[in-house]
């Protein structure tokens, strides 16, 4: 399988990740202006995820002489270590959807500063608790940022008139549990990665990261016929109506799943260097890439009054100062 094993690449792969994260929902604000409804978007996004965990398994994860070729790991995989990587997937899923609700109710500058800020510094203090490595004090220091970012980012909200998104205050709130639960979800698919599997055999049982994914993508595809099933339930939207939607429309969602599942997969291949709680960290930068998109592509705050841009200059000051101090915690 394809391991990195340099420092610098790895960095690379976690600026790819932030990148990725910040910009695949995109595809979903594509997907809104042709009144598709979020949730039949969601489900060609979760087939997007899965697709590409299964693309990456048998390419990059079945060639190369590190580690063992994903067919052979999956062959003598320990279901107890198979199952983190499945709930890992649920509990993505059922935060995902619910942060797709705020950005549909709020906006993307809104939506991924509070939402995946919060998931950035649960994520991260889970991660280091379970593998201690990178500098501590940069590390937390650049949380501490990332969490003055999303006060300033809930301050420019306030800040926002009742028109300017279709219910803010829902979407904030929306945004803020899916946060909460989004940073369980990555401590739990690194339980089932063996460790170090850049330079040592995969430990019995345990997964290479190629087929965690895999198992990933399978939680995640699963699970949404629970959650996505409710959520339409609630909103009032048929299967009918899934099936009667354009290949363009399919085509996107699948997309949005493609980029975020991509951005995933660089992120854990790159966890065995930088360690995980710092790959994490960089990656859920994507929130700064999320909300450049939303405030200079899709102009979310054209509506604030004047002085809201104090607000929003300072959470991007916070949000990259963080950046830069957690990727200086790497050692």
């Amino acid at each position: 399988m394809f391991v990195v094993n340099s420092l610098p690449i790895a960095i690379v792969f976690c600026v790819l990740t932030m990148l990725g994260w910040g910009s695949w929902a995109n595809t979903q604000k594509l997907a809104g202006k042709e009144k598709w409804p979020f949730e039949l978007f969601y489900w060609d996004y979760a087939i997007g995820v899965f697709l590409f965990s299964l693309v990456f398994a048998h390419t990059l994860g079945s060639f190369g002489s590190a580690g063992m070729p994903a067919r052979e790991n999956l062959h003598s995989a320990d279901w107890a270590f198979v199952l983190p990587a499945l709930i890992s997937g649920a509990i993505f899923n059922l935060s995902n959807i619910l942060l797709v609700v705020g950005i549909d109710a709020a906006g993307m500058s809104v939506a991924f500063p509070v939402g995946v800020g919060l998931a950035l510094v649960i994520g991260t203090v889970e991660s280091y608790i379970q593998t201690p490595k990178g500098n501590p004090v940069l590390l937390f220091a650049g949380v501490a940022l990332i969490v003055f970012a999303m006060i300033m980012s809930a301050m420019a909200h306030r800040r926002l008139p009742h028109g300017g998104a279709k219910s803010p205050l829902r979407g904030l709130i929306f945004s803020a549990i899916a946060g909460c639960i989004m940073g369980f979800f990555y401590p739990q698919l690194m339980r089932s990665v063996s460790p170090n599997f850049n330079s040592s055999p995969i430990q019995p049982g345990m997964l290479t990261p190629y087929v965690a994914l895999m198992a990933f993508g399978a939680g995640v595809l699963l699970s949404n016929g629970l959650w996505n099933t409710i959520f339409m339930r609630a909103g009032h939207v048929t299967y009918g109506a899934y099936f009667r939607g354009s290949a363009k429309l399919h085509a996107i969602g699948i997309l949005g799943g493609v980029i975020w599942m991509v951005a995933l997969s660089f992120n854990v291949i790159a966890s065995s260097v930088a360690g995980p709680a710092v790959s994490y960290a960089l990656g859920q930068g994507s929130t700064l890439v999320a909300a450049i998109w939303g405030l200079l592509i899709w102009r979310e705050f054209r509506s604030a009054p004047q002085g809201t841009s104090k607000y929003v200059v300072l959470m991007l000051a916070g949000y990259t100062s963080g950046l830069v101090l957690i990727g200086a915690a790497t050692q």
